[in-house]
């Protein structure tokens, strides 16, 4: 069983449905327990049990879930809880804690984040075992939460579907029509792509800058943003397309908004981009797009510098260093062949392998204990 807040959109939700499907897949009855969300219909069309309950806001309400959780785990008799956000897990651990010791769940909590260090974070690694989705993560829990973690985590980097993303994926027959009929400025033209929602520290400013160098040497290259603005960041859009236009780049960067059809953006684009300004708890776009086999360039800094290592570490560029990565660019640009290689530790499938082994060692070490 596993529980998150909802199932709308991010890297935690595609991890779950992943991770989901991978368990029926495997066998296992799976179910997941959320508040809902646009995702729902995909994770029961792949063989999982939704239910929902509201165990995702941040409020002492929330305190009034713990009882109806208990009697659903009861109920429902799981082997396994897995917690991926900090309210469920809360909500769970209270239920879970009285349970019967005996007979209860194992509990698992999967850190997803680099959280803010106080007691409402710290049940994350209050749990009977803890994952870590990277080793950066991994460092984050065992120098700020050493007396909550039960035994050292476990790191289980997050891991992309192969049979979606692979080098021979193939776009749609219409998709580069449509595509260039909606923007029409990328027809013929090297696309650069840097994905992720409009935030301040995501690299969007350090991307348009680095286009404006790269505009006047290479009339050819054409900057991608791909990624939509939450409601309270609207503001911050149109702050990029202001920038855009002062630059006088407007004819060399599309904003594209939010997309379902990622993988074929990776694949028709020239270089992906990685340019967190902090470090971030993974970067799944940079196995994404390595596992299309489409060159990355990202900052030194946090998880997505250590998938780049294992994955393309020609892509690593110092953090800030701005001259640094308009040479990288180049180089890159003029070595085609130079291809990313996805290696096992980042695949769904030994993701799911190394979680199910971990799920089997703490089970046999409940009989073990009961022998």
């Amino acid at each position: 069983m596993q529980l998150l807040p909802a199932l709308n959109s991010g890297g935690v939700e595609r991890g779950t449905v992943d991770f989901a499907r991978a368990l029926v897949r495997a066998g296992h009855q799976s179910i997941v327990i959320s508040n809902g969300g646009r995702m729902v219909e995909q994770l029961q069309r792949e063989g999982s049990q939704h239910i929902t309950l509201p165990i995702h806001k941040k409020s002492l309400t929330s305190l009034l879930q713990v009882r109806p959780l208990r009697r659903l785990l009861h109920e429902l008799n799981a082997d396994i809880l897995h917690v991926r956000s900090r309210v469920p897990a809360w909500l769970t651990y209270l239920a879970w804690k009285k349970m019967p010791e005996e007979s209860r769940p194992r509990l698992l909590s999967t850190a997803h984040g680099l959280y803010s260090t106080n007691r409402y974070s710290a049940i994350m690694a209050k749990t009977e075992q803890v994952i870590a989705i990277s080793k950066c993560v991994n460092d984050y829990l065992q120098e700020n939460y050493p007396k909550d973690l039960q035994r050292p985590p476990q790191i289980v980097y997050r891991g992309v579907d192969t049979t979606e993303f692979h080098p021979e994926i193939n776009l749609p027959a219409d998709w580069m029509e449509l595509t260039c009929s909606e923007f029409p400025q990328l027809q013929g033209k090297r696309w650069l792509l840097l994905p992720g929602r409009l935030t301040r520290w995501k690299g969007q400013e350090d991307f348009i800058e680095l286009i404006a160098k790269l505009a006047p040497l290479n009339p050819q290259i054409h900057g991608v943003i791909l990624g939509g603005s939450e409601a309270n960041k609207v503001h911050y859009e149109q702050e990029l397309k202001e920038k855009v236009q002062k630059l006088g780049i407007g004819d060399h960067i599309s904003f594209v908004g939010h997309r379902s059809d990622i993988r074929y953006w990776y694949k028709q684009s020239t270089l992906v981009f990685n340019l967190s300004q902090r470090p971030e708890p993974f970067g799944r776009t940079v196995i994404e797009a390595a596992a299309i086999g489409t060159p990355i360039i990202g900052y030194d800094i946090g998880g997505p510098a250590e998938s780049l290592q294992a994955c393309f570490p020609q892509g690593l560029v110092n953090k800030g260093d701005q001259q640094m990565l308009l040479e990288r660019t180049l180089e890159l640009l003029e070595a085609p062949l130079l291809k990313p290689h996805l290696t096992e530790e980042f695949t769904l499938a030994r993701q799911a392998a190394h979680t199910m082994e971990i799920y089997r060692t703490m089970l046999d070490s409940r009989k073990g204990a009961a022998q």
